[in-house]
């Protein structure tokens, strides 16, 4: 363009200007007024398009997916729980015996031990899926030589159910086998300070690795879950019928055979009354491979015949509680006499009967005195030499609820059992004990 020129247009462009400009701000003011016939923004409607349908008239396909995300992560879902007790074993007692010991039930028994942690547990459980929970329980006060205070496996399982009610389910993994009522009861329940040797002498450390199958009418199962609490003692739910086969040399321990133990248990808890009252029958048979130091033999190769049957009374305390188990079978054991380190399959029998009284709300807390007899002669196959027991023993003891985190047992044990060591000597003495617990 020429320079003669661009004076000419600039003026006109700001002469353009300056008329638009009121033209412009009047505009807007007017675009500010809402027209009279305007409706109130609340009286207008919703676009269609915005409204949500109804969650009933989703097509199925929607619906999972809404219920999807509404649904918990499985590791929110995870509970973390466990206990832990501290014991003291060498409190005075009248007849004191430094070689009375009981390695498998409590390894701070004899000369030469304090205090002791007894048991660390911890356990991680939940529901992974509406079909699908699991159960993961180390231990971290176990024994392994004169290594104490060793974290090992105790539970590791999955329950998968079967129907939506959950009355049937597969338990796979290594968990308790289904024998014994004290045998699956836990030992932050338990009043009495160890297992019975009668019925404890079937499974080592009450666990199997393998299948089992449970059943148990919904409202049993929830009748299972109300008895197993601390002050009733309950075992906790193993089904009405319990069935399963599993390895069969012990928790742990590496299958030393290609025979798997089978075991079938019925129980039935039930109202007599307004006690609680509950009873069962269970068997188990499978072949047990015996292990054998030296000077000792076996008769007939180390896999031998290792079944048993026993029958439970329990009558839970509310207040007077009553619990009776007895055995009787066939396992790898030492003999008498002439047959003294020979091991070979032979009969065996015990049990134990225990009577308590809970008391509410004394001294801050409940209290439960008990006492409990025990009675075994037969073999521990899980033992090297699997040597042969005889046991009589008596406890009396008293626990004591102080909170629902914290208890205080203590008990006076007369007792009269085969040593835990060659050359398994009888031993007689009392022991004096003390235990405090912990509950997280």
């Amino acid at each position: 363009m020429s320079s003669s020129y661009r004076p000419v247009f600039q003026a006109l462009l700001s002469g353009a200007t300056l008329l638009l400009s009121p033209l412009s701000l009047a505009q807007q003011d007017q675009a500010t007024q809402p027209p009279a016939t305007e409706p109130t923004p609340e009286a207008t409607p919703a676009p269609a398009a915005t409204t949500p349908a109804p969650e009933a008239a989703l097509p199925p396909e929607a619906k999972k997916e809404k219920e999807k995300e509404k649904e918990t992560p499985w590791y929110e879902r995870i509970k973390l729980r466990g206990y832990t007790q501290f014991r003291y074993n060498r409190l005075p007692s009248f007849q004191r015996n430094d070689d009375l010991i009981n390695e498998q039930g409590d390894r701070f028994l004899g000369k030469n031990n304090s205090f002791g942690i007894r048991r660390a547990r911890l356990i991680i459980s939940g529901d992974v899926h509406e079909r699908v929970s699991v159960y993961l329980q180390p231990d971290f006060a176990s024994v392994i030589g004169e290594q104490f205070n060793v974290a090992i496996l105790r539970d590791w399982y999955a329950d998968i159910f079967l129907d939506a009610k959950k009355e049937f389910r597969l338990r796979v993994g290594q968990s308790k086998v289904p024998f014994g009522f004290e045998n699956l009861q836990s030992s932050s329940n338990r009043a009495a300070f160890d297992r019975n040797d009668a019925l404890n002498s079937a499974f080592r450390d009450e666990r199997e690795l393998g299948v089992f199958f449970y059943w148990a009418p919904e409202e049993i199962r929830q009748r299972f879950a109300d008895l197993a609490n601390s002050k009733l003692k309950g075992s906790g739910d193993y089904g009405v019928v319990g069935l399963g086969v599993f390895n069969g040399q012990g928790a742990n321990r590496p299958e030393r055979n290609d025979n798997l133990h089978a075991v079938a248990r019925f129980t039935w808890p039930f109202l007599f009354g307004k006690q609680y009252v509950e009873a069962g029958v269970q068997g188990y048979y499978g072949r047990f491979n015996a292990a054998t130091g030296t000077g000792y033999s076996l008769r007939g190769g180390n896999d031998m015949v290792d079944a048993r049957a026993a029958a439970t009374l329990v009558i839970y305390p509310q207040p007077i509680g009553f619990v009776a188990e007895y055995n009787v079978g066939r396992g790898p054991s030492l003999g008498e006499g002439d047959e003294n380190t020979l091991v070979a399959s032979r009969p065996l029998h015990g049990g134990y009967a225990q009577l308590m009284y809970r008391v509410d709300n004394v001294l801050g807390g409940s209290l439960l005195p008990y006492v409990r007899g025990t009675l075994f002669q037969g073999g521990k196959k899980a033992e090297t030499n699997a040597p042969r027991y005889d046991v009589r023993e008596l406890e009396l003891g008293v626990e004591w609820q102080i909170l629902k985190a914290l208890e205080v047992t203590g008990a006076y044990v007369l007792a009269d059992r085969t040593s835990s060591r060659a050359p398994y000597e009888q031993e007689q003495g009392h022991v004096t004990r003390i235990q405090v617990q912990v509950n997280y």
